[in-house]
Order: structure tokens, then sequence, then C-alpha cells
């Protein structure tokens, strides 16, 4: 007993001595697998659904045949389509007019999106007790109030016409682009503004030759793809009142003329799907053209 204590005693001094220190036993504790935290997510998510079913008091009941019931009333209601009261000259003018105001609101917006952009960002922001603050919020103003929501504003305030339309879907393309946008200037390398400026540039010459050269394809992309939204938007934004497509919608929803309904939403499902080709075909170009 007294010789183990002894040897004992003769390995700690050799590692203090500088030897090898002797390994020290793991210790044991708690371990919770992986598995568990996703299983409980699992279960969690799960009971969150269930919960909010029954407080929103949604009767699952109404589901089964539901497609059944849908069909039915679109063949006894919509079907046909009457194509003829979407070809009319009238109705394809209006088609032109939601693809000009698709494009003013699309050119508005991100020509106020970029300084926004900029003053919003606070890697480069050249304001940032003022300027970083108010771009931030104004951005997510208008991100946070749906488009529907600021045609009904304008409308009410301005009148019917193309003008609210247009201001409504720039505000919503200002929310839009104006977040990526600056979510792609604070991705950038911060080497090349940190040059620029030790040569003596100012906030606007940092943001041309340092910024501006490491966000204009992604800037590129994200405009195309604001333009599919706005058009997307633009269609339906008539509804409450700026002209367009969705005039047509809502004279003919109040008119109950369900066969013109059916060949209006058509026409716009064929419109968007042409839009949606046209912004992926132009996306391509872009991407090959800077790869």
């Amino acid at each position: 007993m007294h010789a183990k204590l002894s040897f004992d005693a003769d390995a700690r001094a050799h590692g203090a001595a500088g030897g090898a220190p002797a390994p020290l036993a793991p210790t044991r504790g708690l371990h919770v697998p992986d598995s568990f935290f996703r299983y409980a997510a699992i279960v969690g998510i799960l009971g969150i659904v269930a919960w909010s079913i029954d407080r929103l008091d949604i009767d699952l009941d109404r589901l089964p045949g539901l497609l059944g019931r849908m069909g039915a009333t679109l063949a006894q209601r919509y079907f046909p389509p009457n194509v003829a009261h979407v070809v009319r000259t009238d109705y394809l003018h209006s088609v032109l007019e939601t693809l000009q105001m698709s494009y003013l609101a699309t050119v508005f917006g991100i020509l106020l999106a970029i300084p926004l952009a900029w003053l919003a960002s606070h890697n480069v922001t050249p304001s940032r007790r003022i300027g970083y603050p108010v771009a931030r919020l104004f951005v997510m103003a208008c991100r946070s109030v749906h488009e529907m929501i600021w045609t009904i504003l304008l409308v009410a305030i301005l009148g019917f016409g193309m003008l609210p339309g247009v201001l409504a879907l720039t505000l919503f393309c200002i929310g839009f682009a104006g977040k990526l946008f600056a979510e792609a200037i604070e991705a950038i390398d911060h080497g090349p503004v940190e040059a620029t400026r030790a040569v003596g540039a100012n906030a606007v010459q940092v943001f041309v030759y340092a910024v501006l050269p490491q966000v204009r394809v992604a800037w590129t992309g994200t405009s195309i793809y604001t333009w599919d939204v706005v058009f997307r938007a633009a269609t339906v934004v008539g509804f409450f009142g700026a002209g367009g497509m969705g005039w047509y919608l809502r004279e003919s929803v109040q008119r109950i003329a369900s066969q013109d309904v059916a060949a209006i939403i058509l026409s716009i499902i064929v419109v968007v799907l042409a839009a949606e080709l046209l912004s992926a075909w132009v996306r391509g170009r872009v991407a090959r053209a800077v790869a």
C-alpha cells in the first residue's frame, strides 16, 4: 500500500517536472442525443398546429369531398369561360396598361430603393444616427403594409385611376427591393471599402467605386425578380380601383358574370406565366453575361 502511494507521488512529481502529464479520466455528464431535440421540435410543431386548429375552430370534417364540390361549382357556373370577353380591344388595352403600371412602379421603386438601401446598410451607411434608422423604418413600413392596403388607401385619397396603382406598387417595390438591396450591401467584402476610404474618398465615391461593383450582379437579378413580383401584384390591384386587368375582374364579379370571371382569371394566369418565362430568360442572360 505504501509502495503504491509512493509510486503515485513519483508520477505526479515527474509530470510537474516537465514530463507528459497523466491522462485525466473522462468526466461523466448528462449527454442528450441530438435526435431528442429533433423529435421534441417535431412534437412541438405538431402540438402548435393542433392547438391552432382547435382555437380557430377549423372544421376538418368539411375537407373530404372539397375537390368534388369545387369541380362541380366550376363546371356549373364558370364553364365554359367566355373567351370572347378577353379578346376585346378594350380588355387587351387593359393588359397593356397593367404592363405599363408594373414597369413604371418597378423603375420608380428601384430608383428610390437604391439610396434607401445604401442608408439602411449598417456597414456603409453615411449617417448612422439619422439616415440609418429613418431608412430602415421606411423600408420596413413599405414591407409591412400589403400592396392591396396601399391601393385602398391611395384610391381613397387620390380617387380611381392608374396613379394610385402605380404609387401603391412603387411603395411595395421599395419595401421588397430595398430589403434585398441592403442585405446584398451588408454581405460585401469590406476591404475595398476601407481601401477607398484610405485614399480620401467621400461617402458617395465609396459607394460608387467600392460598393456598387460588388453588388451590381445581385442587384440586377433582384431588379428583374422584383418586376416579376410587381407585375403579379399589378394584375389584381385594379380590383380595388387602380385600373388595369383587375378593374375588369371586379366589374365581372359585381355583375355575377361567372363565365367572364373565369376567362379573366385564365387570362391573368396566361399573362403571369408569360411574364415568368420572360423574367427567367432575362435572368439567365444576365447570369451568362457576368459569368
